[in-house]
C-alpha cells in the first residue's frame, strides 16, 4: 500500500508506516545492512495498527474497502484457488460481455462452473470491463454457463464484486431488467448446487443475477445492498455526497456481513486477513477456497429435487409480512 489515492483516509496512518518499512528495507538492501533488529519492531506496530483499524470500521469504512480495487477479484480467486480454468465467451447471442467472466475449472481436482463480476485496476481494464457493471448480455453469457453446468451436473460456484447493472440506453434496449429477471427464475430452479460469494461490493439487482443460491458467503468486509449508500442518501435526505449522510445510510441499510448474518440473508462470513482482503491475496484465497469447498461437499450429497425444494425453501423464509 502506498500513500495516496490507493490509501482510503482511515488506512493512511498504515500506508505511512509501510511506507518506512519499505524504505529501511531498500536502504539496507543498497548498503548490504542486517536491519532485522530494527524492522521487526515495526512489523508488530504494523500489524497491531492494522488490527486496531480493522476492528473498528463503520459501515461506511466497510462500503470504501468493499470498493477497493487492490481486492482480489474473480480473476485472481480463478488463479489463486482454483486450477485449470478455461474460460468460456459470449452469449450466442449478441456479443461478449467482459464484465462477467466465466468458464470451467477444478477446486481440487472436482470440476465446477466458475462466474463472477470482473472490475479493473486502471483506468484502461475499468473502461475494458465497464467498472463491472456487467449489460444484458453478460447476464445471459451467465446463465448459459449454468445451463451447461446443468448438463454436465456439475456445481456452479459465483463470485459477486459490482455497484450493479449498468444503466445506459444500450442495455436498456437489449432487455437489461429481463436478462436479470430471467437469471433470478432459472438459478432457483437449477437442478446442480450453487454456491455464491460477496468478494467486493454486491450492489442491487445487478448483484442478485449471480446470487440466487444455494449457500450465500460473505467476505468479512464486503457489503450487500439493494442500493449503493450514495443512492440511498439522495433518495431520503437529499443528499447523496456529504460523508454524515452516506454514513447514515450505510447503518441504516445493513448492509454488512454481521448484518446480514444477523438477518439470516447469508450463511457464512469469511474472515479476511489482518488489514483486509488487500492486505494478502493469497491467504484471502485460501479462506475462500476452504469456504467454498466445505459448502459445495455438503451440497453434493443432496438429490436435485431436495436441492431445488431447499433452495425456494430458503428464500421463501427471508423477511417477514403480516397479513
Amino acid at each position: 500500500m502506498s500513500v495516496g489515492t490507493s490509501a482510503l483516509e482511515f488506512e493512511k496512518p498504515i500506508a505511512e508506516l509501510e511506507k518506512q518499512i519499505d524504505e529501511l528495507k531498500r536502504m539496507a538492501e543498497e548498503r548490504k545492512l542486517d536491519v532485522t533488529p530494527e524492522i521487526a519492531p515495526l512489523q508488530e506496530r504494523l500489524t497491531e495498527m492494522r488490527r486496531d483499524v480493522y476492528k473498528k470500521l463503520t459501515p461506511l469504512q466497510r462500503v470504501q474497502v468493499a470498493r477497493s480495487s487492490r481486492r482480489p477479484f474473480t480473476l485472481d480467486y480463478l488463479r489463486l484457488a482454483f486450477s485449470d480454468f478455461i474460460e468460456l465467451h459470449g452469449d450466442r447471442a449478441y456479443r461478449d460481455d467482459p464484465s462477467i467472466v466465466g468458464g470451467w475449472a477444478r477446486l481440487d481436482g472436482e470440476t465446477v462452473m466458475v462466474i463472477g463480476h470482473q472490475r479493473g485496476r486502471d483506468t484502461k481494464e475499468n473502461l475494458h470491463r465497464n467498472f463491472g457493471m456487467p449489460h444484458p448480455e453478460g447476464y445471459r453469457k451467465a446463465l448459459r454457463l449454468m445451463k451447461l453446468a446443468e448438463t454436465f451436473h456439475v456445481p456452479v460456484i459465483t463470485f459477486i464484486d459490482t455497484p450493479g447493472a449498468w444503466a445506459g440506453l444500450g442495455a436498456e434496449e437489449r432487455g437489461q431488467s429481463e436478462a436479470i429477471a430471467r437469471n433470478l427464475l432459472e438459478m432457483s430452479q437449477l437442478t446442480v448446487p450453487i454456491v455464491a460469494t460477496v468478494i467486493g461490493e454486491g450492489g442491487s439487482g445487478g448483484a442478485l443475477a449471480l446470487g440466487v443460491a444455494d449457500r450465500i458467503l460473505m467476505l468479512e468486509n464486503s457489503v450487500y445492498s439493494v442500493i449503493t449508500v450514495e443512492g440511498c442518501a439522495a433518495i431520503l435526505w437529499k443528499d447523496g455526497k456529504s460523508p454524515e449522510m452516506r454514513e447514515r445510510a450505510a447503518s441504516s441499510l445493513k448492509i454488512t456481513a454481521p448484518d446480514l448474518m444477523e438477518l439470516k440473508v447469508i450463511d457464512e462470513i469469511i474472515p479476511e486477513p489482518t488489514g483486509g482482503a488487500h492486505a494478502n491475496h493469497a491467504e484471502t484465497a485460501k479462506a475462500v477456497h476452504d469456504a467454498v469447498l466445505k459448502h459445495i461437499d455438503e451440497l453434493r450429497r443432496l438429490k436435485p429435487d431436495k436441492l431445488v425444494r431447499k433452495r425456494r425453501e430458503k428464500y421463501l423464509k427471508m423477511g417477514a409480512f403480516s397479513e
